[in-house]
Parts: structure tokens; sequence; C-alpha cells
């Protein structure tokens, strides 16, 4: 299969991950399809996506009045017109309009060229999920996953197509920070790696390629040891979140959105919070693990679980503001 013959992608999952993906793929003209477990699912789906319409929009209107707010992913161009950027303005509109929501397996996967994974960081649920779905999609399809934790050769066997199954994972806010990175095992082929790459540049994406499998990519393993570090001054007493984000502004001249407790609100609490609990100690309070924990868990059992409920470590306007 050739780039040219994807023309239905279908994620699975709408989380903080899938809702994102879900829209680049629908912005950049893909017929997008997104299955979900349950009615339940999608009716928690609508809102994450809708909130994920807003910020592109606004992101487009931000260049609009600011060349300098130019967002890599929304376009190859950097130097648009006012009239080019309204165009994609209208186009993102009615894209993303267009996303289908579906709890049906045949009809989410049966005739679809990709198939992106963003289902919870479980196992077994990642293994069901693919035995699932193994006798439903044709055989050309592509199966890739978004996991943040697992490596690929893991389930490779579980899917029936080791061939054509690698890692695809996203960063947050892959419009502004468009960057893919590509994570085959060793028995991907070298055609499926190499139409996954074309895929990455065909919705707006940098693709980065790892030469082997390395739990945390590149990304995670820079950026989980970073977030550790802000939680654990927060945490054990030493300052609060606010006044860590702004130590790293101003230090680093970093935007305000990217700083640690922000880019945290963005990942999603809840994720955060699984990936902190793996750390030893963290079933025991007296530890940094366990207080970090703690201090994760009172904001999800809170529902403040990030930017896509409008409330983590910050409060959020309907466009992702922070509200003062």
């Amino acid at each position: 299969m050739d780039i040219k013959d994807v023309k239905k992608v279908t994620i699975a999952g709408c989380g903080t991950e899938g809702s994102q993906i879900s829209s680049m793929v629908a912005y950049k003209g893909f017929e997008t399809t997104v299955w979900l477990r349950s009615e339940g699912s999608i009716d928690r789906a609508k809102p994450r996506l809708e909130s994920v319409r807003k910020q592109i929009l606004g992101e487009l209107d931000a260049w609009k009045a600011d060349c300098g707010e130019y967002c890599r992913g929304l376009s190859d161009e950097k130097d648009l017109t006012d009239d080019q950027i309204d165009q994609l303005r209208a186009q993102a509109e009615e894209r993303l309009s267009h996303i289908r929501l579906t709890t049906s397996a045949e009809e989410a996967f049966s005739d679809a060229d990709v198939v992106i994974e963003c289902i919870n960081e479980d196992p077994a649920q990642k293994r069901a999920f693919y035995e699932k779905i193994s006798g439903i999609m044709p055989e050309k399809t592509l199966l890739l996953t978004d996991s943040s934790t697992f490596l690929p050769s893991t389930f490779a066997d579980a899917t029936g197509r080791p061939d054509r199954y690698m890692t695809l994972h996203f960063a947050n806010q892959i419009w502004r920070n468009n960057l893919t990175e590509l994570m085959r095992h060793d028995r991907t082929s070298d055609e499926s790696f190499e139409l996954v790459e074309r895929f990455s540049h065909a919705i707006g994406m940098v693709p980065l390629k790892l030469n082997k499998e390395q739990p945390g990519y590149i990304l995670n393993t820079l950026l989980i040891p970073w977030f550790k570090a802000a939680m654990y001054l927060v945490a054990s007493g030493v300052t609060d979140p606010a006044t860590v984000d702004l130590c790293w502004e101003l230090d680093t001249g970093a935007r305000p959105d990217q700083t640690p407790f922000r880019k945290i609100d963005k990942v999603g609490l809840p994720l955060a919070l699984k990936i902190i609990s793996m750390e030893p100690g963290a079933d025991d309070p007296a530890t940094p693990a366990g207080k970090m924990v703690a201090l994760l868990k009172g904001y999800v059992d809170a529902g403040k679980t990030g930017i896509a409920v409008g409330e983590g470590f910050y409060k959020y306007d309907e466009n992702g503001n922070v509200l003062k």
C-alpha cells in the first residue's frame, strides 16, 4: 500500500491523545472514524473533540493576528495571507465536523487503511483489543500504537500482523508540537516503516525515527524526569505549581504553556498518575513517589484531570487559556 492509497483512518480511543490525533487526521483531509467502547465513551469523547476543535481554530485566529503564532502542524507554509488562513479555518470547521464516532468494531475497522490505537495503558486491555480486531481488519491495514509506556514487540503476536504493526507516538498539542516518534520492532517490515513515515508527513507531523526499541522513546525519556522533578518540588512542600512554572519560564525563555505543570495539564493528570504509580515506593506515602501519587490523586479524584476538562493544576477557559 502506498500513501496515495490511504483514505480511511480509524483511531481507537478518544482521550487526550486520541482526540488530538483524530482531529489532526481529519484536518488533513482523511476520512476519520473514532472507535469507542460504549455510548458513555461517546458522550465523554464529544466535549474532548470540541475542546480540540476550539484550540485549533484559536491557533488559526492567533496566527492570522500575529504571524509569530504560526503552528507547524496546521500548514507546511509559514507565510500565508489572511485570506489563505481564513480558507484553512473554513476547511477546519468543515472537516472536524465530520469525524465519525462509533461503538461498532465492524464499522470502524473493516475497511480502515490505517488504525491508530490509543486505548488505556493496560497490557491486558491492549492485547484483548488487538485480538478482537485482528480478524476484522483487511490484510492491507497498517496497525499503529500511540502507547506511551509499552514496546511494540510486547504485542506484536497478538495483532496477527507483526509486519504491519509498530509505534507511532505523538506529543501533545500536536498541531504545534508536531512530532511523531517512529519505533519498529524486529518484525516490522521496511515497507510498513516507510509508509508510516509518509503518513506522518501527510498528517502534518515531523517523523523522528528510532533505530531500536527504547522504553519512553526519545520524548518521554527526556520529559518524565522533568515532570517528576517539578511534581516533587510541590508534593514535598517546597513550593507551588505556579512558582515552579514561573521559574522555568524566566530561566529558559520558554512560553508559559511550555512549563512543567502546564504541560502536565495537557498530557492529562490520570496518565501522569499512572506513570508515577509505577515508580518504586509509589504505594508508600512517606516516599517521594508516594507523595507525588498523593498530589496527583487529589486532583484526579476531584475531577481536575487537565486542560481537556477545563481544570487541572490550572483552570482554563473554553479555548484552553489559563484563567487568572
